[in-house]
């Protein structure tokens, strides 16, 4: 397999280097039946044959998967500004509207400006009781013997947290109504890559009928507290009230319109709470299966808080509480392929990456090479608590939460919810995976854990 960052830069520019290696298939849109049917696997296999600079077909599109962290370095930040937002979240737009997550300059730098005090480090801290509080309510309904989907009860939690810290109000009484509304505008991703997308959009097929219905359920929810909040006149510090309150003093002096608040709620609170659900309910099937791993955990919640709820104080604290999501997050990454669109042709391994096709990398891949990690397949959170270790990693060679300017806003906030509400629920219980249960990953926009039915049981 030839590592590309090894290979020689070739005069004349990108435009006199070969295209990189890939399959050749028999008709034009093998590829991608191959890759809806399974992407992980597809993945994995152009990597582990044709190396870190790989490509194939799927119709008039070339997608190229650059596999090496410095390679990804490259794409997300050293040269971020020769790229734009894939093809598939261009796409998105249809539910997402022009957010933080589909938006690009010069509109992504300001609202970013107008959103960043909300994720500041002190913000956070301060919002460590919501998320306790609601992830106290999850443990004190959980019974021993009972049966669960934990993935469904991630959801709830992190939903309810979402509803609270981005809007200002409980969503738990619509919690189960918004969940399905979210998985259906989720299942928008298996169009994305489809030729046929733009088309179906358009077509009240069945799909299209449930993707209109969903947007129309969310759009409800948060017009609704946009609305609310405008009436009242109160100011609140939450993040809707922040947005509100913002004015870009940078830029044109002015705030977000009905429409802004609209697209940057829904994508915080889609992506703010469907990734840290996905990484808790991951990190109950991992804990279930290492009883070692799970034996430490309990050992350090039970000498760090002895029985009573975690604060934000206690969140440097636990330590091995992190590196047990951490360690899940790189076996398991619920943002499990990034996608961008080069604007002009460029080099990455001595290869010609093209204009306006697709480049992918992917924490699914690189978390998992063995020229960066030992024992890659291995659940070892152990190995985040070496000195030093982080460091000695390649940069980009775990890169959960994205990279460069574009890295997620709310890395700081998924962080503290992650920790704390796996210290508080695993303080009290443990889950058992049931007998028969075949739990798979749903590669979507983020990797969501499906069949995953739970025993609860005391610690």
């Amino acid at each position: 397999m030839r590592t590309a960052p090894d290979a020689a830069p070739a005069r004349g520019g990108p435009s006199s280097l070969p295209d990189p290696p890939g399959p050749r298939d028999a008709f034009p849109l093998a590829r991608l039946f191959a890759f809806r049917r399974d992407p992980r696997g597809a993945l994995e296999t152009l990597q582990r044959t044709h190396g870190d600079v790989a490509s194939f077909r799927i119709g008039r599109r070339r997608i190229y998967l650059l596999s090496h962290p410095d390679l990804v370095r490259d794409v997300l930040v050293t040269h971020h500004r020769n790229f734009i937002k894939s093809y598939a979240l261009q796409r998105a737009r249809v539910l997402l509207g022009h957010g933080l997550l589909t938006s690009e300059n010069p509109l992504h730098m300001r609202q970013r400006r107008l959103a960043q005090p909300a994720f500041h480090r002190d913000r956070v801290a301060a919002l460590a009781r919501t998320m306790v509080r609601y992830a106290v309510d999850a443990a004190d309904r959980w019974r021993p013997g009972m049966e669960v989907d934990a993935g469904a009860e991630m959801n709830r939690l992190t939903l309810a947290i979402a509803g609270e810290t981005l809007l200002g109000a409980g969503v738990e009484d619509e919690a189960d109504e918004i969940r399905g509304a979210l998985t259906d505008a989720l299942g928008l991703f298996n169009r994305l890559h489809n030729p046929l997308g733009e088309l179906l959009d358009r077509i009240p097929v069945p799909g299209t009928i449930r993707m209109r219905r969903a947007r129309e359920r969310l759009d409800a929810t948060i017009y609704r507290a946009i609305a609310q909040r405008r009436a009242s006149g109160e100011a609140h510090d939450d993040l809707l009230g922040m947005l509100l309150a913002a004015r870009d003093d940078e830029g044109d002096g002015g705030g977000m319109t009905d429409e802004q608040l609209r697209d940057e709620l829904l994508t915080l609170f889609l992506a703010g709470h469907e990734t840290t659900a996905n990484a808790l309910a991951w990190t109950w099937h991992l804990l279930d299966g290492h009883p070692e791993v799970e034996a430490r955990l309990h050992d350090e919640l039970r000498t760090v808080l002895a029985g009573r709820a975690p604060t934000a104080e206690d969140y440097p604290r636990l330590p091995f509480t992190r590196a047990v999501l951490a360690e899940s997050m790189r076996i398991r990454p619920p943002a499990w392929t990034i996608g961008r669109e080069p604007r002009e042709d460029f080099e990455a391994g001595g290869y010609r990456v093209r204009a306006g096709n697709i480049v992918l990398v992917s924490p699914w891949i690189v978390h998992r090479d063995p020229r960066w990690w030992s024992e890659p397949e291995a659940f070892r959170p152990e190995r985040w608590m070496a000195p030093d270790f982080e460091a000695s990693l390649p940069r980009m060679a775990y890169f959960p939460f994205g990279g460069g300017p574009r890295k997620c806003i709310g890395e700081g906030f998924a962080w503290m919810e992650g920790v704390l509400a796996l210290a508080t629920l695993a303080g009290r219980w443990k889950l058992r995976l049931l007998p028969g249960a075949r739990v798979v990953g749903e590669p979507r926009i983020t990797l969501r854990p499906v069949g995953l039915r739970m025993r609860v049981e005391r610690v």
